[in-house]
């Protein structure tokens, strides 16, 4: 009988201690582009631009909730590949420091519309001409957080079938999802994309950007990208040498 309590008091502290040890990442950043790329339709596709701002204007484009939904599954699904814990979201948004930071390339005074933000997260630019918000972030949270990560999600138009004003097209989904230590320096960075099921249509070579047409192909372009996210991540962070 000792020498079971023994055995069960060692095995109770070795797993409080891997429980103990287990790192802890903050989420600072969390949102969707609402200006829909068009590069991909190749060159003399300028004039979409007038197009693509009445677009992102429009109430009628909303994608709250299907950012919501990306937001969920990451949190509640896809983080359990991480080989770390994400901090509570409370611990992160209701921070005096966070709230009152002032990121670096800040956009408030510029195309802050261009960004939709899951509740009350932040826009903070990430891996772009240095590393002064990804340290900032770090640093801010060093107490509680072994480390920062940046997530979004932005849409793309892309050419489907046919030649010319019979053309189809469709939207491309793609996440980024940024890693860095508690010094700001990156432990990993990758993309993930899928194209729509669901595609619109150009009238006479010109895509049809209403909001009734497009939102469709968002949600689609971002349920084919959740599908199979989760095995995605497992595989990237399984060959990424995830070191905080």
């Amino acid at each position: 009988m000792k020498k079971i309590t023994t055995f069960c008091l060692i095995a109770l502290f070795a797993s409080s201690f891997a429980v103990a040890q287990k790192k802890k990442v903050a989420v600072v950043t969390f949102y969707a582009n609402k200006m829909v790329e068009f590069n991909e339709l190749g060159a003399g596709f300028d004039f979409l631009l007038q197009d693509i701002l009445q677009l992102r204007d429009d109430p009628n484009f909303n994608l709250t909730p299907i950012l919501n939904t990306y937001h969920d599954n990451f949190f509640n699904d896809y983080s359990k590949e991480f080989p770390f814990e994400l901090l509570p979201e409370s611990e992160v948004l209701n921070n005096a420091d966070y709230q009152n930071f002032t990121p670096k390339f800040d956009v408030k005074n510029y195309d802050a519309a261009n960004y939709l933000m899951h509740g009350n997260y932040k826009y903070i630019y990430e891996g772009f001409m240095g590393q002064a918000n990804e340290v900032a972030m770090a640093k801010m949270f060093a107490d509680k957080a072994d480390g920062v990560m940046f997530v979004y999600v932005n849409f793309a138009f892309e050419k489907g079938f046919g030649i010319g004003s019979t053309m189809t097209i469709k939207m491309r989904a793609t996440t980024r999802v940024a890693l860095y230590n508690k010094t700001g320096e990156k432990v990993f960075a990758f993309y993930e994309n899928e194209r729509s099921k669901k595609t619109g249509v150009m009238v006479g070579g010109v895509p049809v950007v209403k909001p009734e047409k497009i939102l469709p192909m968002c949600e689609s372009a971002l349920q084919e990208l959740m599908g199979d996210l989760r095995k995605r991540i497992a595989k990237i962070v399984k060959k990424s040498d995830v070191k905080l």
